[in-house]
C-alpha cells in the first residue's frame, strides 16, 4: 500500500469518513488500536500550524503507522505537498524522537540540514535539557512536544497546550487532556475506552504538575512509580536526574520484584565520551537532589537503549532483562 496516497484519499473523502486507525507503540504493554476522526486530526494540524507560525512540507523520519509519523504525512499533505521520504529535500519541518536527534547532531551534514528547518518537533519521550541545549547551540529550533495517539499526537508544545486543548491534573497527579483533538475510542475495546474517556476528558497514564506559568511538567508514567522498601519512587524523575549527569547520554529506570525490597529500582544508562559510571556514583548523583531512598539499587550500563520501531525506548524489554538478571 502507498501509505501517503491512502492518507491523501482519506483526507479528500466527502463527508466524515471512518476514523483512521493507528497503533500505540506498545512500549509498556500490548499495543492498542486508536480510532482518530478526521475532524480531530485536522484540528491538531491547524493548531500546530498556528503554534509553529506557519505550515509547509515535512520530512518523514518516523514510521507512518504510528501517530507521530502519520501526522507528519497529514501536515505535509494539508500544506500542499507529499512529505519528503528520502533525505530532507525542501522540507521546512520534521518530527523526531530524542535518540534520532542525538545521532543526527553527531553528523555535521545532518545537523546543518536541521539548522535550515523552521522547526524540529521532538517527542516520544523525555527531552534531556542537555540535548536540547546542544541542538539550540547548533542553531536548531527545537519544540518539545507531549501527547499520544489518543490526542492525535503532540498537543502540548514546550509545556503549553495548543489552542483549544485543555490540560488539567486529576487525582494522584494524573494528567487529563480535553479539547477537539481527542480520539473516538479504541477499536474493539469499548470497556477500555470507557475507562479513559470520561466526561470529555482523556485520562492519560502520566503524572504531572502545572507550574506557576501554567506549563505542564510531565513527571513520568503513573505505572513508573516503584514501591521499594515502602517508599514510592517515581522512576521517571530518577531517570531524568540520571540523564542530567555529564557522563550519561541516556537513561531509563524500571522496577522489578525483589524479595527484600518488594521492588528493586534498576537504572539502565548509556554513558558517553569514554566516561564510566559506577552504582555508587549513580546513587550519590540521585541523592544529591532527591531522597536517597530513590537512588537505584542496581545499575546496568548499555551501549544503547533498546528501541521500538517508532524510536521510543522499549521499556518492556528493559524490564524483562532486569527480571532475568
Amino acid at each position: 500500500m502507498d501509505y501517503v496516497a491512502a492518507v491523501a484519499e482519506w483526507l479528500a473523502a466527502p463527508g466524515e469518513p471512518e476514523p483512521w486507525v493507528v497503533e500505540t507503540s506498545g512500549s509498556t504493554g500490548t499495543p492498542k488500536r486508536v480510532r482518530l476522526p478526521r475532524r480531530a486530526v485536522l484540528a491538531s494540524v491547524e493548531a500546530t500550524a498556528r503554534r509553529l507560525g506557519g505550515s509547509g512540507r515535512w520530512s518523514l523520519r518516523l514510521p507512518p503507522e504510528h501517530v507521530a509519523g502519520f501526522q507528519v504525512v497529514v501536515r505535509s499533505l494539508v500544506a500542499g505537498a507529499a512529505p519528503v521520504r528520502d533525505g530532507w529535500g525542501d522540507a521546512s519541518y520534521t518530527s523526531l524522537v530524542p535518540t534520532q536527534l542525538v545521532r543526527l547532531l553527531d553528523d555535521p551534514a545532518e545537523a546543518d540540514a536541521l539548522r535550515r528547518m523552521d522547526a524540529v518537533l521532538l517527542g516520544g519521550g523525555p527531552v534531556d535539557p542537555a540535548l536540547r541545549a546542544r541542538a539550540e547551540a547548533a542553531g536548531i529550533r527545537v519544540v518539545a512536544t507531549y501527547g499520544s495517539a489518543e490526542t492525535c499526537g503532540g498537543c502540548v508544545y514546550d509545556g503549553l497546550p495548543l489552542d483549544g486543548v485543555a490540560v488539567a491534573i486529576g487525582e494522584a497527579g494524573r494528567v487529563r487532556i480535553g479539547g477537539p483533538t481527542l480520539f473516538e475510542g479504541y477499536d474493539g475495546d469499548p470497556a477500555l475506552t470507557a475507562e479513559v474517556l470520561v466526561d470529555g476528558w482523556f485520562l492519560t497514564s502520566d503524572s504531572g504538575r502545572l507550574d506557576e506559568d501554567g506549563r505542564l511538567q510531565v513527571l513520568g508514567r503513573l505505572d513508573d512509580v516503584v514501591v521499594s522498601g515502602g517508599v514510592n519512587v517515581p522512576g521517571g524523575v530518577v531517570a531524568a536526574r540520571l540523564r542530567a549527569h555529564p557522563g550519561v547520554r541516556g537513561a531509563e529506570v524500571v522496577g522489578v520484584p525483589d524479595d527484600e525490597w518488594g521492588q528493586r529500582v534498576v537504572a539502565f544508562v548509556v554513558t558517553g565520551g569514554g566516561t564510566g559510571l559506577s552504582l555508587g556514583e549513580a546513587r550519590a548523583w540521585v541523592a544529591a537532589e532527591h531522597p536517597r531512598s530513590w537512588a537505584p539499587r542496581e545499575l546496568v550500563v548499555l551501549d544503547a537503549l533498546p528501541l521500538l520501531a517508532n524510536g521510543k525506548v522499549d521499556r518492556m524489554a528493559l524490564r524483562e532483562r532486569a527480571v532475568r538478571a
